[in-house]
């Protein structure tokens, strides 16, 4: 006897609500003018890199580490409108945000 079965026993008056469909709305970016900043520092001997540069709000800015972080499956966060990343994954970054209709600069090595 599975759970349905069991809570049917139960409560033999109980009609089950119908299933709500939740529709997922991608949410848009704003794309800048100005480039965005991809550089490379070494922070307490490991490697980091870094993102800065966003002028839109501070919410999109940390859906876009988000994304980053869940594409590359790396570690980062998000600090002083800047998104720091562990590892050097500039090349990468550069093409995910190119991808996205961003303008990057490589600053650094």
């Amino acid at each position: 006897m599975d759970l349905k079965d069991q809570l049917k026993n139960l409560f033999p008056d109980h009609e089950p609500a119908p299933e709500e469909t939740i529709s997922e709305v991608e949410h848009e970016l704003y794309v800048q003018n100005e480039p965005m900043i991809c550089k490379y520092e070494k922070r307490k001997g490991k490697a980091t890199t870094i993102i800065e540069g966003y002028e839109g709000s501070d919410e999109d800015f940390k859906i876009l580490a988000k994304e980053i972080k869940t594409k590359l499956s790396v570690g980062g966060s998000f600090k002083d409108d800047s998104i720091i990343i562990q590892g050097d994954y500039r090349d990468k970054i550069m093409n995910l945000l190119q991808e996205k209709g961003f303008k990057t600069k490589r600053v650094g090595g």
